[in-house]
């Protein structure tokens, strides 16, 4: 029988996620673990524990030998890499849920962690309460994965769902997000789609062992979404969410991007709604495959930290098992995908050079085409569209080679 490892735990950060992992490691029975610090930044802030469990000195608990585990919970992703190096070098474990830390640094921070023989896993990074690493890293270690794609943001997913519901503007769902703490006070993380993209390179690196530069990736979020879209899409029998993708476009060759989706009743993110996120593997012998769980929420996230720190008091440790397989080498945005682009400047449309067109629509007040684009004018257009009176979503018809 493997002997559990007795965890002192130094804890950065003590918002939603770190107050959701304080509830759920004390509601858990028969686990080694107890918080020995917490260091936050503001010292006036109420807190609802006593102040004697906090510091503001993050060198009180670096510094401390006794401490042999550091999670890592904050939202400032460069304090977050200083921390995360730091605890690594001096020989403890770490466990973070910072997404956009670990998809900036990814391959340093995985070569870091070998070099001082230590562990760092961050389940919660990447599917919050669904554990698709560990999944990628034991079950499809050597299974031939096609495709990965699906809900990994449950901020926008919540947004999306109350527009499709309850027929209100992107505005107001945005607020109620944020209210409910789905989404934070700038949600330009969460809407304009740099959340999904973070958290689909850190899965690409398990799935397929390449560790990409997200600047390298293209994304599209839903800041730009309107009531004609959702109406678009509800007459059509669909809904819209904002699905990440990464695939195979040959043996030895993958292609990623995030955009929003039609998604049909057939599927099984139609029915994936509000806070909920949900992924969806086909692989050559396993098929389809789809897990579905919360993706907002403190204690949906800090479910996924405990159970990195549950693994870690086992010895667990990532292998990056296809990454050492080195089957895949090349990354490609030449890719042909289907979208709808409604639009009111017939010059911004022609900027997209469509190499085929299925449907078009015009009117005094709005206007939509759909057809086929390469994915890379997608990305060579990455920096004009936010700022561009017009709506992109993903049809799911064709994604082309």
């Amino acid at each position: 029988m493997t002997t559990r490892q007795k965890l002192r735990i130094g804890l950065f950060g003590y918002g939603v996620v770190g107050q959701g992992l304080h509830d759920v490691l004390n509601s858990s029975c028969g686990f080694k673990a107890d918080i020995i610090r917490i260091c936050v930044k503001d010292p006036a802030k109420k807190r609802r524990i006593p102040m004697e469990h906090f510091t503001f000195n993050r060198h009180d608990i670096l510094n401390d030998d006794s401490i042999n585990l550091v999670v890592e919970l904050i939202n400032d992703p460069d304090a977050a890499y200083e921390i995360v190096t730091e605890a690594m070098k001096r020989g403890k474990h770490v466990v973070s849920a910072n997404k956009t830390m670990i998809a900036n640094h990814f391959r340093e921070l995985v070569e870091l962690q070998s070099e001082h023989n230590v562990s760092f896993l961050y389940e919660a990074s990447a599917g919050a309460s669904i554990p698709i690493i560990r999944n990628l890293e034991e079950y499809y270690d050597n299974e031939l994965l096609h495709s990965l794609r699906g809900i990994l943001n449950g901020s926008t997913n919540y947004i999306l769902t109350k527009m499709h519901n309850e027929n209100i503007p992107f505005s107001q769902a945005l607020n109620e997000a944020i209210e409910l703490g789905f989404a934070e006070k700038d949600p330009s993380l969460d809407v304009d789609g740099f959340d999904a993209k973070f958290k689909l390179c850190i899965i690409t690196g398990h799935a397929y062992g390449l560790f990409l530069d997200p600047e390298e990736v293209f994304h599209y979020g839903i800041r730009n979404i309107s009531k004609f879209d959702i109406r678009y899409a509800k007459e059509k029998g669909f809904k819209i969410k904002l699905v990440p993708y990464v695939g195979k476009t040959n043996e030895n060759t993958i292609t990623s991007y995030v955009l929003p989706r039609f998604i049909s009743p057939d599927k099984y993110l139609y029915n994936v709604d509000y806070e909920y996120n949900g992924i969806i593997t086909e692989a050559a012998f396993a098929d389809k495959q789809f897990f579905s769980g919360k993706g907002a929420g403190g204690h949906a996230t800090g479910s996924a930290v405990l159970s990195d720190i549950s693994a870690l008091s086992y010895g667990y440790r990532y292998e990056y098992k296809k990454y050492q397989q080195g089957t895949v080498t090349n990354y490609t945005r030449d890719f042909r995908v289907e979208i709808y682009l409604r639009y009111k400047n017939e010059s911004d449309k022609e900027l997209f050079n469509f190499e085929e067109i299925s449907e078009q629509y015009h009117s005094n007040t709005c206007n939509y085409v759909i057809g086929v684009v390469n994915l890379s004018r997608l990305y060579e257009l990455r920096k004009q569209l936010p700022n561009m009176d017009l709506f992109i979503i993903n049809t799911g018809r064709k994604d082309i080679n």
